[in-house]
């Protein structure tokens, strides 16, 4: 299955998945090959990504939208950040820059602080 990842400012990911997890605007929600045709909203939260040889990739999103297909998902988002790096202090970096998308984004503090610890979970599994 394709995915593409695409803000105003450019491309965030485009590859070959096995599935994705999404933080859909009525749940949470994930995605394989052959998934029935969907089109709905995204909330802040944090894009889980499992690729084709098995490596894990974590995109905090703002909002957006996502439309899927059987055999590729299209998803367009207002501001997304990859939580990847080669050194601990890189991932760091990029968790703070994640909060601070999500801080930015979300309207309750709840949001905020469920969202700050699925990043971390989730930087935790990779």
């Amino acid at each position: 299955m394709e995915l593409d990842i695409v803000t105003p400012l450019g491309r965030i990911f485009k590859g070959k998945i096995k599935s994705a997890t999404f933080p859909g605007s009525e749940g949470e929600f994930g995605i394989l090959e052959g998934h029935a045709p969907l089109v709905t909203t995204l909330k802040p939260g944090v894009v889980e990504i499992e690729k084709e040889d098995g490596e894990k990739e974590v995109i905090a999103i703002n909002w957006g939208y996502v439309e899927v297909s059987p055999e590729k998902a299209d998803v367009l988002v207002d501001g997304a950040v990859p939580v990847t790096g080669e050194s601990e202090g890189e991932i760091k970096e990029a968790i703070e820059k994640a909060k601070k998308l999500i801080k930015e984004a979300a309207d309750s503090a709840t949001l905020v602080a469920a969202v700050e610890a699925r990043i971390e979970n989730a930087v935790r599994s990779l």
